[in-house]
C-alpha cells in the first residue's frame, strides 16, 4: 500500500494556471517538488530529463518559460540536424498543456513525508534557434495543418452539412477539435523468472487469464496504479487482466511468487497532443508502482515468442465545436441508422487505408514490433476495415487494421481504432502520420461531392474495380477473419504484403512518392526531417540486429544441448532428431573454413550497409531460429 497521504501531493499544473505568479505559489504550497524537468520529444521518440531545482527555476521563471533551456545534439537524436559539430539545442516549454508531476516513490522527503516530485514541463526542441524539430512539433504542424484545412474545405463544399448534425455551414464551427486516445498493455512478472512458451500458450487459448480476478503483489500495484492515475486527472476508466499470463504460486513468504501477467489500462481521450503526453506520463507511473511492489514491467510489443504480444490501440476522432457551444462528431452520420458515417468520416478512413504505407514506418519502427506482428495473434497485418455487417450491427472485428468504432445510440462515440501500434511506438508521430492521411482522404471526398452511399460503395469495392480515389487492385473492406478466411496469397493480392523488417517498412516512402507527399503538406513534414527519421530508425535497427539480436540468437543455439545418451538402446530417434537439430544450429551459427554461417553472413552485410540483403537474411534468420526451438522443443520432451 502507499504510505504516503497521497491528498496533499501536487499532480497537475493545468494550462489556465501557467502564469508566473501562479506557477510559484503553488510550488511554494508543495515543498515535496523539489526539481523541474523541460521535456523535449526527439525525432526517435526519446524524452529529455533534467533536474532544475525549484528555487532556481522560480528565481529565473520568466527568463526560463520565455526562452527554454539549452541542451546539445549528444543529448537528443535528431541526425542529420544537430550534430556534435552544430549542436545547439534549446528546449522551450509549451504553456497550452498540462505539466504533471512525476514522483519517485523510493524518495521519501523527511521534512513532508511525501516523496519527491519533479514537474515535468512538455517543451519542444528547437535548433540553433530558428528550427523548431521533433515529435512534439510534427504533431502540432499536423494538428494546426488539419485544422484550417479542414476549414477551407467545408467552405468550399457545404454540400456535406446535409449530412451533418446540429450546423449548417462552415459558419456555425466555432473550432475543429481532434481527440485521440491510446491505451497500454503491458507484462509484469517476478524478477529473473523466464516464460515456459507452452503454459503461456496453454494457459492464452483456455483464455485462463482474460479479465480475470488480480491477486497478490499484482493487484495491489494496479489498485495503486489506478489511483495514483485518477489524481493526475487522467479520467481512468478500467485495468484489467489482458489474455496472456499463468497463475502466480503462493511463496512460503506469503508472497506470490513467478508472477507472470499481462495487464491493461484505459483512460479518456484528450486532445491529441494532449494524449499522446498523457501516455509519457501514464508510463512512468506504473513502472514506478509495480516495481515499488518488486515487479518487473516491460512495454515490449512481444516479450515472449508464441504468445500474445502487447499492443496500443490508438484512437482517431474528429469533432467540432458549434459556436452554439454544442459538440458534434464530424465522423457520424446525421442518420446513423441509415449510413455507417457522414463523408467526411468515410473520407477519413478512406485517407489511412490508402495512405498507410507511408504511415506505417510511425507505427512500426523496431525489430520488436515486427515479432508482434503475426498472423493470428489479434495482431493486424494486413491494410483494411471493418464497418460491421449493417448499420444496426456495429463491427467488433479484431483482425483488421483499422476498425470502425460506433453506436447508433450515441453519435459522439463514432471513431477509428488502428490496432496497429504497439506500446513503443512513437505516439506523437502516429497520430500526425495518422490525420495527415485521414486529411487527404476528406480532401479527396469532399472535392468529389460523394454521398454516404456511394463511399461505402467505394470502400466495399472488390479487387479490379476503378475508383475514384482508391486503388483499383485493393480491397479496403472485410468483415471476415483475415487470418482464417484467406490464404497468405490471397491477402498479399487483396490489401497488399505486409513489409517484414524494419528496413522493408522504411522503403515505403521512397516507392510511394505520391503518398509520402500527403504528410509534407503544409511543410508539416520536410526532407530534412523525414530523412532525419530514417536515419534514426535505420541505426536503431541496425544495432540492435548487430549487437543484441544476432548474440542473443547465439545463446540460443547454445541453449540447444544434446540431451539423450547415444548408448540408450531406445534413443534412436532422439538421436536423429538431435542430428537434425544440430546440423541446423551450426547452419545459423557456427562457421567453417568452407562456410560463412547465416549470423555471420548478416552481420557482414551490416557492416557494409548493404541493408537490403541484411533484410533478407534476417527474414531467413528468424525462420531458421523459429524451427529450430520448435524441434528442440519436440525433442525435450522425448527425453527421460
Amino acid at each position: 500500500m502507499l504510505g504516503f497521504d497521497i491528498d496533499k501531493m501536487l499532480f497537475t499544473i493545468h494550462p489556465e494556471e501557467h502564469d508566473n505568479k501562479k506557477i510559484i505559489a503553488i510550488l511554494k504550497k508543495h515543498p515535496e517538488v523539489q526539481f523541474v524537468s523541460f521535456v523535449g520529444i526527439d525525432i526517435g521518440g526519446h524524452d529529455t530529463d533534467e533536474k532544475i531545482p525549484v528555487a532556481l527555476f522560480m528565481e529565473d521563471i520568466g527568463e526560463m518559460l520565455t526562452h527554454g533551456v539549452q541542451t546539445d545534439g549528444s543529448s537528443v537524436s535528431l541526425p542529420g540536424i544537430a550534430e556534435l559539430n552544430n549542436a545547439k539545442v534549446t528546449i522551450v516549454p509549451d504553456l497550452s498543456v498540462n505539466w504533471y508531476v512525476d514522483y519517485n516513490y523510493r524518495n521519501v522527503d523527511s521534512d513532508t513525508n511525501l516523496p519527491v516530485g519533479t514537474l515535468r514541463i512538455p517543451s519542444y526542441l528547437v535548433h540553433n534557434d530558428s528550427y523548431e524539430c521533433g515529435s512534439r512539433v510534427i504533431l502540432r504542424d499536423a494538428i494546426n495543418c488539419f485544422k484550417k484545412t479542414l476549414r477551407d474545405e467545408l467552405k468550399l463544399h457545404p454540400y456535406v452539412f446535409k449530412y451533418l448534425t446540429g450546423a449548417k455551414n462552415a459558419n456555425d464551427i466555432d473550432d475543429i477539435l481532434i481527440t485521440s486516445a491510446t491505451e497500454l498493455e503491458f507484462w509484469v512478472k517476478t524478477p529473473d523468472d523466464k516464460g515456459d512458451r507452452e503454459q503461456l500458450f496453454a494457459s492464452q487459448v483456455l483464455k485462463e487469464q482474460y479479465w480475470k480476478r488480480t491477486y497478490g503483489e499484482v493487484r495491489t500495484a494496479l489498485e495503486d496504479t489506478l489511483k495514483i492515475l485518477d489524481k493526475y486527472g487522467f479520467g481512468v476508466e478500467m485495468g484489467h487482466k489482458e489474455v496472456g499470463g499463468v497463475k502466480a504460486h503462493m511463496g512460503t513468504s506469503g508472497h506470490y511468487d513467478h508472477v507472470m501477467e499481462q495487464l491493461e489500462i484505459d483512460w479518456k481521450y484528450a486532445d491529441a497532443i494532449q494524449a499522446a503526453d498523457n501516455e509519457n506520463q501514464v508510463k512512468y507511473v506504473v513502472r514506478d508502482i509495480f516495481t515499488m511492489h518488486g515487479l518487473d514491467v516491460t512495454f515490449m510489443a512481444k516479450p515472449f515468442p508464441g504468445v500474445a504480444g502487447s499492443g496500443e490501440h490508438t484512437h482517431i476522432g474528429l469533432s467540432a465545436k458549434l459556436k452554439s457551444g454544442k459538440i458534434i462528431n464530424l465522423f457520424s452520420a446525421k442518420d446513423m441508422k441509415k449510413h455507417f458515417m457522414s463523408p467526411i468520416g468515410f473520407g477519413a478512413l478512406m485517407g489511412l487505408l490508402k495512405n498507410y504505407e507511408v504511415v506505417n514506418p510511425f507505427v512500426s519502427a523496431t525489430n520488436d514490433a515486427f515479432n508482434r506482428l503475426k498472423p493470428g495473434y489479434e495482431a493486424p497485418v494486413c491494410i483494411v476495415t471493418s464497418l460491421g455487417k449493417s448499420t444496426l450491427e456495429p463491427s467488433r472485428n479484431r483482425t483488421v487494421l483499422a476498425g470502425l468504432i460506433r453506436d447508433s445510440a450515441s453519435s459522439l462515440a463514432t471513431r477509428f481504432e488502428l490496432r496497429s501500434p504497439n506500446v513503443k511506438s512513437n505516439t506523437y508521430l502516429v497520430i500526425a502520420a495518422s490525420y495527415m492521411a485521414c486529411l487527404d482522404g476528406i480532401k479527396k471526398v469532399l472535392e468529389a461531392e460523394k454521398t454516404p452511399e456511394e463511399l461505402e460503395a467505394s470502400i466495399s469495392k472488390k479487387c479490379g474495380k476503378k475508383d475514384f480515389y482508391l486503388e483499383k487492385d485493393r480491397e479496403y473492406r472485410s468483415e471476415n477473419n483475415i487470418f482464417t478466411d484467406y490464404t497468405q496469397a490471397e491477402r498479399d493480392k487483396l490489401f497488399g504484403r505486409a513489409p517484414e523488417t524494419v528496413w522493408e517498412n522504411l522503403q515505403a516512402f521512397d516507392e510511394y512518392p505520391e503518398k509520402t507527399k500527403v504528410l509534407k503538406e503544409g511543410g508539416v513534414i520536410d526532407d530534412l526531417t523525414l530523412k532525419s527519421y530514417k536515419e534514426q530508425v535505420i541505426s536503431q535497427w541496425k544495432t540492435e540486429l548487430h549487437d543484441r539480436i544476432i548474440p542473443a540468437h547465439m545463446n540460443t543455439i547454445r541453449g540447444c544441448v544434446k540431451l539423450h545418451d547415444d548408448s540408450d538402446p531406445h534413443a534412436k530417434l532422439d538421436k536423429k532428431t538431435w542430428e537434425k537439430i544440430d546440423a541446423l544450429r551450426r547452419e545459423i551459427g557456427k562457421n567453417t573454413e568452407k562456410y560463412t554461417c547465416l549470423l555471420t553472413e548478416v552481420k557482414d552485410a551490416l557492416d557494409r550497409n548493404d541493408y537490403k540483403k541484411a533484410s533478407k537474411l534476417q527474414i531467413k534468420t528468424q525462420e531458421k531460429i523459429s524451427t529450430l526451438l520448435d524441434m528442440y522443443e519436440t525433442y525435450k520432451k522425448n527425453i527421460f
